[in-house]
């Protein structure tokens, strides 16, 4: 019945006790989690008075979105001060009452970085503005002449991942690049001076007692230092990701995070605490995804082979073995996940092409949940997808918020769609996010079929997404088969996975529409929707206690 054996204790010798490596952490998109002042924006008092809810869920630590000074042209990742809280959010005093509950509560608390660019508003660029060509406050960033008799021309032909060229040019003639907006200029890692500038960062953050941090475009950072022609210049904004090998995936960036790592490794080292390190790493494959994560670079980096593969089981089991076979071998775990605030949730990713009412979407959401806490290693969970919230996918043209709609023009692969604000209570908007006076109005509207949602509400239905995620918390806490640890393989008819965890905590996924039978003939002990004893209906994931 057994067909392999995929471990995932690496050869280091690591064990369970490493808090991060077997670690459920939930993103907190800070502008749409709870908003404690009513101004229609979720701030950090509203993510400190929600950590009682989150200590109840069950996850081990948070990750919070950028929330430090900025004008906000792409929501917080064009930074103009890394050391301080945007008003909007609250006040560095604020963020310590924020740290010192969550402390109080076990909850880790994950800062997110954003080292490839800053705004175009940070001290440092507006320097560069006021300076000559070829002055050191230009050479902290990607300054070059253009091409052509008058220079008309950008210095290459790179396209900006949000649209457009991803080149800007100021007022002496010189273009600046940057691979996101014109308000995002990518700093230049070659100017030592960038990276003594990012330990100071890390050290602020690190001495206010932080746990770790999320780093934004980890494979980024280093330019060809040539800045030739691409081959394919419009590559990433066709997909939306950073593809072209001339910007992006660097050699000179692993040595980034051998510093980093060494930073935190000292701060471990004086308190015992361990601070973690998980980068937002794309990259072709999972080999050279498994280059982020050796011993002494980042802790994790997030595998998002998952979150894009299709409902397909085929699919999923090729994603699961290559990323144990090339990740794990590093001595690392694997870091899923299945949605974030960049994406379609997955209620709707997994919905498509199905009729709609079909069911079909939150069904293969609830059992993909499943899944991914069963699998070896740290996961992640995208703040709403506890509670099966749907992208909102008819937001009006005048809401949207997305550079990259304000770029584009287009709507395709928009992102205000997965960060509207949560519902907490009630049955009409603002459904108990805001504090406000009533007619108060949260930064993105929330349809009114937000009420069927509202956490109230899915804390008093057993049956509810919630409930499935509690529970899978619980038991991945208490079964010692969970977690970090190996994963074995059973052979199934088509369209099911199932696999065994240690001693005998099996999982199984039914990819398809019609019931098959159980790989185990007991009550499960945990499923994602109705599951009789030795059936396994469609679009539904089980777990089973057996002793193989």
């Amino acid at each position: 019945m057994h067909n392999s054996l995929l471990s995932e204790t690496g050869s280091t010798g690591l064990n369970r006790h490493h808090w991060w490596r077997d670690a459920v952490i939930y993103q907190v998109y800070v502008r749409s989690f709870l908003d404690s002042t009513g101004d229609g924006i979720g701030d950090l008092a509203g993510v400190r008075a929600g950590l009682p809810y989150l200590k109840k869920l069950g996850v081990d630590g948070i990750w919070l979105s950028p929330f430090y000074p900025s004008p906000q042209h792409d929501h917080g990742y064009d930074v103009a001060d890394y050391r301080g809280v945007d008003p909007v959010f609250g006040d560095l005093a604020e963020f310590d009452l924020l740290m010192a509950a969550a402390r109080r509560l076990g909850i880790k608390v994950l800062l997110d970085i954003v080292p490839n660019h800053c705004s175009s508003e940070h001290p440092w660029f507006r320097e560069a503005l006021d300076s000559a060509p070829g002055s050191p406050a230009r050479a902290r960033f990607h300054f070059a002449d253009g091409r052509g008799p008058d220079g008309s021309e950008p210095p290459n032909n790179w396209h900006a991942m949000f649209g457009g060229p991803a080149w800007t040019r100021v007022a002496d003639g010189q273009w600046y690049l940057h691979m996101f907006t014109p308000e995002q200029p990518d700093w230049n890692w070659r100017n030592p001076e960038i990276p003594d500038e990012f330990d100071r960062i890390l050290r602020f953050w690190l001495d206010r007692g932080v746990d770790g941090f999320r780093i934004d475009v980890a494979a980024g950072l280093f330019k060809h230092p040539d800045l030739p022609d691409s081959d394919d210049p419009e590559a990433d904004a066709r997909t939306r990701d950073s593809v072209n090998p001339l910007a992006w995936n660097q050699p000179e960036v692993h040595e980034v995070w051998r510093r980093w790592r060494a930073v935190c490794e000292e701060y471990g080292a004086r308190d015992g605490r361990e601070r973690l390190l998980v980068g937002e790493v794309s990259v072709p494959t999972a080999r050279e995804h498994a280059l982020y994560v050796r011993p002494d670079e980042l802790h994790q980096a997030f595998f998002f082979d998952l979150l894009g593969a299709a409902w397909d089981a085929d699919a999923f089991r090729k994603v699961i073995s290559e990323a144990m076979q090339d990740i794990a071998g590093t001595g690392s775990t694997v870091t899923w996940v299945l949605n974030n605030h960049d994406q379609v949730r997955t209620v709707t990713r997994y919905g498509e092409p199905a009729p709609e009412g079909s069911g079909l979407g939150p069904a293969r959401a609830r059992a993909a949940a499943l899944l991914m806490l069963a699998l070896p290693g740290a996961a992640y969970i995208y703040q709403g997808e506890e509670l099966g919230l749907p992208e909102v996918v008819d937001l009006p043209d005048d809401v949207l918020t997305d550079p990259i709609f304000r770029r584009t023009g287009s709507r395709a692969r928009i992102r205000d769609g997965c960060r509207v604000p949560l519902p907490w209570s009630g049955q009409a908007s603002p459904f108990g996010f805001t504090s406000g006076a009533e007619g108060t109005k949260p930064w993105l509207p929330q349809p009114e079929y937000f009420a069927e949602y509202a956490t109230d509400r899915a804390l008093a239905d057993t049956r509810s997404f919630w409930h499935l995620y509690r529970e899978g918390l619980h038991l991945r806490k208490t079964l010692p088969q969970l977690g970090e640890g190996p994963l074995e393989w059973l052979d199934t008819p088509p369209g099911v996975l199932a696999f065994v965890r240690g001693d005998g905590l099996v999982c199984a996924v039914n990819f398809g529409t019609a019931p098959t039978p159980a790989p185990v003939s007991g009550t499960p002990l945990l499923s994602s929707g109705p599951c009789p004893p030795g059936v396994l209906p469609g679009a539904t994931a089980a777990w089973w206690l057996n002793d193989l």
